[in-house]
């Protein structure tokens, strides 16, 4: 059974008439007569059989049935037009919106996005940072990188980077450092991770103590107080080569601590698209390639 004409101009008639509750300025938008977008209404009125406009003196007012019928199509021709201005010079532009931890974000991700955007041109991607806390479906992204153990309910993990911590403080700190019994008389940063510094302790072989430094909800935060001198931070050096190499930051102890990963993630249920699929291989590449 072949499937009926949709009359489109005439939805779209009606659709801009109803947003401005006048044939006249749905003309002048439509870049058409008032009469043929009344035609183009009324027209549709007498396919459905219903009215959808009650016509007054002085402008239009929506039936129950235009109420009905108006926010699907605002809808619906909104969702067109975001696709038609995703296309550019002959190519589609896909959106690809990927929440990021910002301490790999800043680290590692921005000073690689020039070659992602030569490698795939036509990938519109949106970056969002959080601190390890995020909802892919409530917050309507394809992707999110965290930091842990891989193991997320409901989701698929790829992972990325080893990313095991050690001590970063500011060069004038660190020449008190000379080893891990040093820390006993400076100021501890923390992050809300209440296992990072007992546990580097552990590793050091001493016993940890009272733990009562300022504590940060992101790395990125904690290793920039360590650099203006607050402190001592547990971080992960390799995202913070740019500040080791050009002296603000130095790593005065070589031991580490691992305590979890960096990871792709997206929702088990989600088929990957055409960018996600660029971007997960890209990205994949990019990391096996420094790992």
């Amino acid at each position: 059974m072949a499937r009926p004409h949709l009359p489109l101009n005439a939805l779209r008639a009606f659709e801009c008439s109803a947003r401005h509750l006048s044939f006249t300025l749905a003309a002048s938008e439509l870049n058409v007569t008032q009469a043929a977008v009344s035609q183009q209404v009324r027209g549709l009125e007498a396919r459905l059989g219903v009215a959808l406009f009650r016509r007054l003196p002085r402008g239009l007012a929506l039936t129950d049935e235009g109420h009905a019928l108006l926010p699907v199509l605002a809808d619906a021709f909104g969702r067109i037009e975001a696709v038609i201005q995703q296309f550019d010079n002959g190519h589609f532009f896909e959106v690809l919106s990927i929440g990021v931890v910002g301490t790999f974000a800043v680290g590692w991700l921005m000073p690689r996005l020039r070659l992602f955007r030569e490698s795939c041109p036509f990938i519109d991607l949106r970056l969002m940072t959080h601190n390890n806390v995020v909802d892919l479906a409530a917050e309507g992204l394809d992707f999110a990188i965290r930091f842990g153990d891989g193991n997320w309910p409901g989701l698929h993990a790829d992972h990325l980077l080893s990313a095991p911590l050690t001590v970063l403080c500011a060069p004038i700190v660190a020449a008190r450092v000379r080893r891990a019994q040093d820390l006993l008389h400076e100021t501890l940063l923390r992050s809300y991770r209440a296992e990072d510094w007992p546990g580097w302790f552990a590793a050091a072989g001493i016993d940890a103590p009272a733990i009562r430094g300022p504590v940060f909800d992101s790395s990125r935060l904690m290793v920039e107080a360590a650099m203006q001198g607050a402190g001592v931070a547990l971080a992960p050096a390799s995202m913070f080569e740019r500040e080791l190499q050009d002296g603000r930051l130095a790593r005065p102890l070589s031991i580490e601590v691992m305590t979890g990963d960096y990871w792709l993630t997206r929702l088990r249920s989600r088929t990957l698209s055409p960018s996600m699929k660029l971007f997960r291989d890209w990205l994949l590449g990019q990391t096996a390639a420094v790992s």
